[in-house]
């Protein structure tokens, strides 16, 4: 795969995920503004709760991820990708980490 197509898939998805995000959790959230309970709403049930702990197990990798090469490459900005990680999600969040640090690297 192309550098270019890696990133147009990249800037894609995680484009593509924010948009779904905004349009099936925002109206809800607009409509009943419990944040807490909306994140709550991914624990009802043993499905729904297996995919809010790979979500946010995910997150935690990413953290990892991001703090390691923060210290380890010189990698900057990756707090960005942890924030968009929470809002509006982690395939944005590791979307963005995944084109910074290819910029970045390239550029070293």
């Amino acid at each position: 795969m192309s550098s270019g197509l890696f990133r147009a898939l990249l800037i894609a998805l995680g484009l593509g995920f924010a948009a779904a995000f905004a349009i099936v959790v925002v109206p809800p959230l607009i409509e009943n503004p419990d944040i807490v309970g909306a994140a709550a709403q991914g624990f009802v049930n043993p499905y729904s709760s297996g995919y809010s702990l790979d979500v946010l197990t995910c997150w935690a990798v990413l953290a990892v991820w991001v703090i390691h090469e923060a210290t380890a490459r010189g990698v900057r900005h990756g707090w960005i990708a942890l924030v968009l990680g929470v809002v509006p999600g982690v395939a944005t969040g590791f979307a963005f980490y995944l084109l910074v640090r290819a910029r970045q690297l390239r550029g070293a």
